[in-house]
């Protein structure tokens, strides 16, 4: 989903202050986060999978010493 942000220059401002305004909506519209989460990192199928086999080799060695107790 492409989020755009548009600025326009009002009546007696300056550059400065229109590039202060629209980095305060990038930031209130959450832009940069969104793009960041998006592509911040890729995890390859195969590592996903090894890493829930190992997420449930831990859940199951936590039941058993539960288990027990």
């Amino acid at each position: 989903m492409a989020i755009n942000v548009k600025v326009e220059l009002r009546r007696g401002e300056s550059g400065e202050r229109l590039i202060r305004r629209f980095i305060k909506k990038v930031k209130k519209e959450k832009v940069l986060e969104a793009y960041r989460t998006r592509t911040a990192y890729h995890i390859k199928p195969s590592v996903k999978r090894k890493l829930k086999r190992k997420k449930a080799q831990r859940a199951r060695e936590k039941f058993e010493r539960k288990k027990m107790r």
